[in-house]
């Protein structure tokens, strides 16, 4: 007998309660839960690798469990599911609850690590002892709270994604995304650090997949001076690193789009795909978030080009005669780079970006000023009148942490799965600028089969208004698409498509729309 749901509702239908399976696999879950949060209070675990074992697999075969009873009985093919009616995912009391559970998390990882039982210098306590033997197996040190947190992470992406999967099994280029942020996070933010940690101790810590600014801290003193002592291995990292900002990112955006770093690479995307998939509808897509989300994000850029041009030219030197990258040959670089981008974007994109070229030259003017500052008024580690290390911490505590973990994972269940890319991710902001000035990506649309049922609007995470395009047939170019083809996969009736390459040979939509003159055949046949 088939038991498969035969509705084909665009709607969905209100919130059932759980079935049997999903119960019992609630339940698994939950006692890998219980676990950890009893580690948490300080139980004390005989065997600590088996009963984290035992914990971390119920997480995940709870999880995904779960997830094969929700989709395997239904047809392939997204519905609303009653997302709106749900606690959880409507902004309810379930969902205030795990927002408070989430940021009172992200809270203690970040500021009070000594309560999950971080000793400097002492065995470990709490769940992060229950995590020392995986930690020794990987790198042979004691675990910290970052390691706890890391495997949580890769865990939740892990599980999270099979759900993801499942959900989305109907389109081929979501499953492919999926398989490639759960690599990424599994094998190079998380095995191949500790794997280097245990091959060279000398070398510092490094997730190969963050690029600057992300990992802000990638060029201070004690980093770059680890690199260059760890021999051949750190020269050719740190060389890596450089080469991903100038010639990488550039090639593989204008080829791709953003979408290769954020829905492909990138872990904090890889959670808001993932786990962070039950709330994507909740992302503002009122015009004043638009404004708001324009102003914050590119005054992260600029805070963080500045912070990190400070805390490089404060351990330069001024002897020529020693080291051919003096301060004044640091700074007379940037300020050139700068002009060149900035001054390319001004000739060739003017008409273009419009309003946004007014505001990419007041961030260029700031920066050239706070150049010629550094030049005149700092010096012996001071820029102005801070150091360059509290400029770092500074930056670390407000965005690093407070931006990326407390409110933009913690807000989750009531601002959307993307809050952080959004608002405060550099990353983000600079691909974006790179997308919108020369990338061959675009959403293509075809606006004379959009019935305007607004479910691209819906589901778009980043709070873009996609249905507006479709409806006029526009491709949709914006800086702020991080290429995640939810609006595409979501659509009844195949508007949307992602595209790689020239406009040659597409039909012109606006004079397809504004007119029944219009010849189509010679249109088509422009190619």
């Amino acid at each position: 007998m088939d038991t498969k749901d035969q509705s084909m509702s665009l709607a969905g239908q209100p919130p059932k309660t759980l079935d049997t399976g999903q119960k019992f696999a609630t339940t698994l879950g939950l006692s890998g839960l219980l676990i950890l949060l009893l580690a948490v209070f300080n139980v004390d675990f005989p065997n600590k690798a088996l009963w984290l074992s035992v914990s971390l697999a119920a997480i995940s075969a709870g999880i995904i469990w779960f997830s094969v009873q929700a989709y395997t009985g239904k047809h392939p093919g997204i519905k609303n599911d009653g997302v709106w009616f749900k606690s959880i995912s409507g902004r309810g009391l379930w969902a205030w609850m795990l927002g408070i559970v989430l940021t009172g998390f992200y809270v203690i990882l970040y500021f009070y690590p000594q309560y999950l039982g971080l000793r400097q210098g002492e065995d470990n306590t709490g769940i992060i002892a229950l995590f020392d033997p995986l930690s020794r197996l990987l790198s042979g040190n004691p675990a910290s709270q970052w390691f706890v947190y890391g495997t949580l992470y890769t865990i939740a992406i892990l599980a999270f994604g099979v759900k993801f999967i499942l959900k989305y099994r109907h389109n081929r280029y979501e499953k492919l995304r999926t398989y490639s942020v759960m690599f990424f996070q599994t094998g190079f933010a998380f095995l191949i650090p500790e794997f280097m940690a245990r091959l060279n101790g000398d070398l510092p810590y490094y997730d190969l997949k963050n690029i600057w600014p992300l990992n802000y801290y990638m060029f201070e003193q004690y980093r770059v001076n680890a690199f260059i002592d760890a021999g051949n291995i750190g020269l050719a990292m740190l060389i890596f690193g450089v080469l991903s900002i100038f010639v990488i990112t550039p090639v593989l955006t204008f080829k791709y789009g953003k979408r290769w770093y954020c829905s492909w690479v990138c872990g904090c995307g890889g959670l808001a795909e993932t786990a962070g998939d039950p709330f994507r509808h909740l992302s503002d897509k009122r015009m004043v978030a638009w404004k708001i989300e324009r102003w914050v994000v590119h005054s992260v850029v600029v805070f963080v080009t500045l912070m990190t041009t400070a805390v490089i030219y404060s351990y330069l030197g001024n002897d020529s005669s020693k080291y051919w990258l003096t301060r004044d040959v640091f700074l007379i670089g940037v300020g050139v780079l700068l002009t060149l981008v900035f001054g390319w974007a001004m000739i060739f994109r003017r008409n273009q970006l419009k309003k946004d070229a007014q505001y990419g030259a007041i961030g260029y003017f700031v920066i050239i000023i706070a150049l010629i500052g550094f030049h005149y008024l700092s010096g012996n580690g001071q820029v102005f009148l801070f150091s360059s290390g509290t400029l770092r911490k500074t930056y670390g505590f407000l965005i690093g942490s407070i931006f990326s973990g407390v409110i933009g994972t913690g807000f989750y269940p009531i601002f959307g799965n993307r809050v952080w890319c959004r608002f405060g991710c550099p990353m983000a902001a600079i691909l974006g600028f790179q997308q919108r000035l020369f990338s061959r990506f675009r959403i293509t649309t075809n606006g004379a089969q959009c019935i305007s049922c607004g479910n691209c609007s819906t589901y778009c995470e980043m709070g873009i208004d996609v249905r507006a395009y479709a409806q006029k047939g526009e491709n949709i170019v914006r800086s702020s698409c991080v290429g995640c083809g939810i609006c595409s996969a979501v659509c009844p009736r195949g508007v949307l498509k992602l595209e790689n390459g020239p406009l040659e040979g597409r039909i012109n939509s606006r004079e397809v729309l504004l007119g029944n003159d219009v010849d189509l055949m010679d249109l088509v046949n422009k190619k």
